[in-house]
């Protein structure tokens, strides 16, 4: 009795994409930065924050206790994120979107 040849299915030339995850950058309320230097903060660390955005984060974070300041890749939620912290600003840890 003849083995017969082990035939492999082909390889789908097709290739799936994933994107990469986005990450929520987080702020907290606390007790001690003002709502100046919250809003001062989100203008210059996160691109594209006008005032009147910074504002209505700043407020989110005091009446709601948090507010999600920028959403995206990885690499740039740490990065932004790194800046609040070392600004002063009370953070939530990095978490995927």
């Amino acid at each position: 009795m003849a083995n017969a040849p082990i035939i492999a299915p082909e390889k789908s030339s097709q290739v799936t994409r994933k994107p990469y995850p986005n990450y929520k950058v987080i702020v907290l309320d606390d007790d001690f930065n003002t709502f100046q230097h919250v809003h001062d903060c989100l203008v210059k660390y996160i691109p594209g924050m006008t005032s009147d955005r910074a504002w209505e984060l700043t407020n989110q974070v005091h009446y709601e206790g948090q507010a999600i300041v920028w959403v995206g890749p990885q690499e740039q939620a740490e990065h932004y994120h790194q800046q609040l912290l070392r600004a002063g600003l009370t953070m939530a840890p990095l978490e995927a979107a």
